[in-house]
């Protein structure tokens, strides 16, 4: 099994981040690697169970299942139920934290997956830069933050 951690801190309050990321459905509107998304069957994109099917920007259908969402703890999780890249068993966790000093924002990405023999860590480059570290550096771009 692979472990993927990664983390930063973001020059914003705690709640406009989780503004943005709480909605399960937004991040077409942010995340670079996203070409477009919607939630399965109209549901809410808060709605604990409910499932987005997006598309990369080369054409990749991906579909992920919201499994928890906290805004007491500002964390949420989702596994991947289909997807063409070999992340079996995949389940994320994306949780923030308040940084008083500066009111700025922890912001903590992780996974665990399963990956076909010899693919470790290739997979755990993709995840970790491709789809992490992007994001991160996204997020800056779209609200503007230092660092961007």
């Amino acid at each position: 099994m692979v472990k993927v951690v990664k983390s930063t801190i973001l020059d914003a309050p705690v709640e406009d981040v989780w503004a943005v990321l709480r909605d399960f459905n937004g991040h077409d509107g942010w995340h670079p690697a996203i070409a477009d998304s919607a939630i399965d069957r109209g549901q809410p994109s808060d709605k604990v169970g409910c499932v987005r099917r997006f598309h990369l920007n080369d054409g990749s259908e991906l579909r992920e299942q919201l499994l928890t969402l906290s805004d007491a703890d500002m964390a949420f999780s989702y596994c991947l139920l289909e997807t063409p890249v070999p992340l079996l068993n995949y389940v994320a966790h994306v949780r923030l934290a308040p940084v008083t000093d500066g009111d700025r924002t922890f912001w903590a990405w992780e996974s665990r997956f399963d990956t076909p023999q010899g693919r470790e860590g290739e997979l755990k480059t993709l995840v970790s830069e491709g789809i992490y570290q992007s994001g991160f550096d996204a997020i800056r771009a779209h609200m503007e933050l230092e660092g961007a």
